[in-house]
């Protein structure tokens, strides 16, 4: 796919993507390394993450992605990685939040351990891969973190609570942080998808009814793709957005 922008600005910067194997991060790996820029992303999908460095290579891009196998759970491997980004590619100026996993859970079923792990995955890594990365843009006079939200807490969708209390939270860090570092030049936002057509998502959870939902649900019409959400991404990491910052920007086809 064309890109439909280019940012000048983002040639040669040295990205961090957590979970950017598969899904939404695949999209975002593989248009971060058409714009140019250093690609270093976490994943625990060994297969899916290789197999997209290739294709990217294959691409011609200048800039192959750097895949890193972590398991964010794992806050000091999650560090180690960062480092390793940052020895391949120079300090880190974009940093994109992504991995999480929306499990379905009833609130019934809810041990103290499982309430944890998702957690686990789902918010404390951003946390701790923005306090990484911190010193780094401080050193290189400025830089972008992207959190990344979801439209489920919004939307009221109930089967899975620990997930969107979870996710709901990012804007809460966004801000906090967006006041800490902003006059440091560093930019603080949240992109949140609305329900985006993966193959995940595909696999499991879009059915007749829920295309019936989509439909009644956002003002526009067709499926908010990977694409889309990067495009948003591409925004927010660049000098475009230079004055973009504490918000929350909803890539969801109107339907919030």
């Amino acid at each position: 796919m064309q890109q439909k922008a280019i940012y000048p600005d983002l040639d040669g910067r040295s990205v961090f993507i957590t979970g950017g194997g598969s899904g939404i991060g695949a999209a975002l790996t593989r248009a971060f390394a058409r714009q140019g820029s250093k690609v270093a992303f976490v994943d625990i999908a060994d297969a899916d993450s290789e197999a997209l460095v290739r294709s990217i290579r294959e691409e011609g891009v200048r800039h192959a992605p750097l895949f890193l196998h972590c398991d964010l759970r794992d806050i000091a491997a999650l560090r180690e990685s960062v480092a390793r980004a940052q020895q391949a590619h120079g300090d880190i100026t974009v940093l994109l939040n992504n991995a999480a996993h929306d499990e379905r859970h009833a609130v019934e079923s809810v041990t103290p351990e499982y309430f944890d792990d998702r957690i686990a995955v789902n918010q404390r890594h951003v946390f701790f891969a923005s306090q990484a990365v911190l010193p780094q843009m401080q050193r290189a006079g400025g830089g972008a973190i992207v959190n990344f939200g979801s439209v489920s807490w919004k939307l009221r969708q109930g089967g899975m609570p620990a997930y969107t209390m979870a996710k709901a939270s990012m804007q809460g860090l966004t801000r906090g942080l967006a006041r800490d570092y902003g006059k440091q030049n560093i930019r603080v936002n949240t992109l949140v998808p609305g329900w985006v057509m993966t193959e995940r998502q595909l696999k499991l959870w879009v059915t007749p009814e829920a295309e019936r939902e989509i439909d009644a649900g956002q003002a526009l019409a067709g499926r908010v793709r990977p694409e889309n959400i990067a495009d948003m991404a591409l925004f927010l990491a660049s000098d475009a957005a230079s004055m973009c910052s504490a918000q929350e920007f909803v890539v969801d086809g109107g339907w919030t």
